[in-house]
């Protein structure tokens, strides 16, 4: 089963090269066929220059810039427009996923058979490292209203570090997030549109360079937008979006 990554990258130039190269060879010494797809958002840095350089030595990078419309919700689904293997993961540009969560999803899925496997930071074995404390407190309570308002005992839908079979993708079209919401969006459709999964525990660690783009002021009303859109899915659909078994 070949395994894609999305990452999305906006002005990326200090971290993009040590993401994609630690990629292709933690997951080249564990044999996993793959592709890492880079979604360049018209980045105003030299992030595209370091990708051109990249390719010239990471035979399994593909990249395209995206010119518009920009956000990270459209950077991620131009890749997921876009790449070509069996399932798909979303990885962060930054190094703050771990690439050797990405080998225990990826193996997990293949042990299991799951429609999705989810990371959590929260539940036992997993972790942060110099994590925000404002970011925290603010990532615990949003978590917990999304847990209250779908009824699901996930503690970190707002977590992007998931990995989705490409059935479960296309299941979960149309997109609707332009941004950071895409990230519940895409578990929250998942669950409640009937695909299976499993949780497990990953780890999260700051970046190193760079700034990162999430501005949490302005995402409250969009979180909002898309639990309410799945809550009523869920609840008032009667269905029509269910996973065909």
């Amino acid at each position: 089963m070949k395994l894609s990554i999305v990452i999305p990258a906006y002005n990326e130039e200090e971290s993009i090269s040590i993401a994609v190269k630690t990629l292709y060879h933690v997951l080249t010494r564990n044999k996993i066929e793959h592709e890492i797809w880079v979604t360049d958002d018209n980045s105003k840095d030299n992030t595209a220059e370091v990708l051109k350089n990249l390719k010239l030595e990471i035979p399994t990078l593909v990249y395209e810039t995206n010119y518009g419309p920009n956000g990270f919700g459209f950077a991620i689904r131009y890749g997921l427009e876009r790449y070509s293997g069996d399932c798909v993961a979303i990885f962060m540009a930054d190094l703050s996923d771990d690439p050797d969560d990405l080998v225990r999803y990826y193996k997990m899925m293949m042990e299991t058979g799951v429609d999705a496997v989810f990371g959590s930071r929260w539940i036992k074995g997993g972790r942060t490292i110099d994590y925000p404390f404002k970011k925290k407190i603010i990532n615990r309570i949003a978590n917990n209203i999304i847990k209250l308002i779908i009824g699901v005992d996930y503690d970190d839908a707002t977590n992007a570090f998931k990995l989705y079979k490409r059935k479960t993708i296309d299941g979960v079209k149309p997109f609707l997030s332009p941004h950071f919401n895409l990230t519940i969006e895409l578990s929250l459709k998942t669950i409640v549109r009937g695909y299976t999964y499993v949780i497990i525990p990953n780890s999260w660690t700051n970046r190193t360079f760079g700034v990162s783009n999430l501005k949490i002021r302005e995402m409250g009303s969009r979180y909002f937008f898309i639990l309410m859109y799945c809550f009523l899915e869920k609840y008032f659909s009667k269905g029509d979006f269910k996973k065909k078994w």
